[in-house]
């Protein structure tokens, strides 16, 4: 079969490049980087397994030793994201003062992070960003700024690495979910929240806590880490990005939401709006993953092109 993919260099459109795969259950995309395609649609199709051979987030096969850290990992998360955690973050990170670097800086920077809580993968995250922009550039290839958000959703990871702090994986990766009410029991591992000084807060412990109904989530406090990070880093540097692509950055991770529809009292219709883009994102997001890297020097140039777009040259993280 035959696949037309486009390039592009800085703004301008360049000749179509062709793509010729014999097998008719792949699709070549631009850098090299195979994924599963749907027999009746020729659309990307959601593998059943991860390349680890289990299920994707499988978070119940306690055998294996990743298995294991993870559900440490979770542990951890649940009882230290506190209400007063999260302000304090966001109060130290929302200052923007650790760096100044374009996006695609930021992006080599993942060359150096590993997510622990990812049960699915264990491949530098570069490859997961570019994977998942990739797959979705393929179906949408008219929504730009959809293939943009997929290559920068991940980029707050990088307040692992030292010169952003450090901060532990449980304050950076995993599963988020709101602070300052319930804790839903959606959310995975639920049981490790018992070691969360908020659930014995009456302030916190009900199903609305300081919120109200139809608050909207602009308005809620999510559990601190790369996604609320990059949200705020994306916004406060003045992105031109649609609501709908910052919605999917900070909700990204927001799985007890958009997986198993908890916490929908406190959404808006802006929301519910928004929430059926990260639907579509999502299946690229989780199901992408895969051990066929992408060539970053053959793709780099159209990212380029769409971070000149939609963002300034430098940006303060």
């Amino acid at each position: 079969m035959t696949i037309l993919v486009e390039h592009f260099v800085s703004d301008s459109r360049v000749d179509e490049k062709k793509v010729t795969e014999e097998r008719d259950d792949e699709l070549v995309l631009d850098g090299g980087f195979v994924v599963p395609k749907s027999k009746e649609t020729d659309a990307f199709d959601a593998p059943d397994m991860n390349f680890l051979g289990h299920s994707f987030r499988d978070y119940e096969n306690g055998e294996s030793e990743r298995q294991q850290g993870v559900e440490e990992f979770y542990r951890m998360q649940h009882i230290h994201q506190t209400y007063d955690f999260v302000k304090k973050m966001r109060k130290e990170y929302g200052k923007l003062n650790k760096m100044e670097m374009s996006i695609w800086e930021c992006c080599e920077l993942l060359n150096n992070v590993v997510d622990e809580s990812d049960p699915d993968l264990d491949e530098p995250q570069i490859q997961h960003l570019l994977q998942t922009a990739e797959a979705i550039r393929r179906d949408y290839p008219d929504e730009d700024w959809l293939h943009l958000t997929a290559l920068i959703h991940d980029l707050g990871k990088v307040l692992l690495l030292p010169e952003f702090g450090g901060l532990p994986q449980w304050a950076v990766v995993g599963d988020t979910f709101p602070v300052g009410c319930n804790f839903d029991s959606a959310n995975i591992h639920h049981k490790y929240f018992k070691g969360n000084p908020d659930i014995n807060n009456p302030k916190y412990n009900t199903k609305n806590g300081v919120y109200s109904e139809g608050c909207g989530l602009d308005n809620v406090l999510m559990s601190w880490g790369h996604d609320d990070y990059m949200y705020l880093v994306a916004k406060e540097n003045g992105t031109t990005l649609p609501h709908a692509g910052l919605f999917i950055i900070r909700y990204h991770s927001f799985y007890p939401l958009h997986k198993a529809g908890a916490y929908t009292h406190l959404m808006n219709d802006e929301d519910r709006d928004d929430l059926k883009w990260l639907h579509v994102f999502n299946k690229y997001d989780l199901y992408s993953k895969s051990k066929v890297l992408v060539d970053v020097e053959q793709v780099k140039p159209y990212y380029i092109s769409l971070i000149n777009k939609y963002f300034p040259a430098k940006l303060k993280w």
